[in-house]
């Protein structure tokens, strides 16, 4: 039994869960994302509420009701608040900094770590 697949999905203000075959569409404030239904798990939508179920009790269906229903929500999250990753980096002569579009990290090597920061990305060093 999947406890997580059981769990209804509130939605925010300003998101919508739209279903187009075996696609499932949210979009919110901060964008849109597609996500291909498995077969033999359905959506729908109740009182402001997004609720995943099984059409059988097959393994794999079993096994991906909670997986779904996982993704869904960060699919939610996602376009409505967007992620946030703090990193910490303890030591003496270890720094960070954003040069223009990269990530320069100076973590103890011999020369500085660029990183390209990807499109939609924001990153700040405090």
């Amino acid at each position: 039994m999947s406890r997580v697949g059981l769990k209804p999905i509130s939605l925010p203000e300003k998101v919508a869960v739209k279903v187009d075959g075996r696609t499932v569409t949210v979009e919110g404030p901060k964008g849109k994302l597609d996500f291909p239904l498995p077969e033999g798990i359905s959506l729908s939508n109740e009182d402001g509420n997004v609720i995943v179920s099984r059409a059988s009790e097959q393994r794999q269906v079993r096994a991906l009701h909670g997986t779904a229903r996982s993704l869904i929500n960060n699919m939610i999250t996602g376009v409505s608040q967007g992620f946030v990753k703090d990193l910490e980096i303890h030591g003496v002569g270890l720094r960070a900094a954003v040069k223009g579009q990269d990530l320069d990290l100076s973590l103890g090597r011999s020369h500085p770590l660029l990183h390209p920061i990807p499109s939609g990305l924001n990153v700040t060093v405090t």
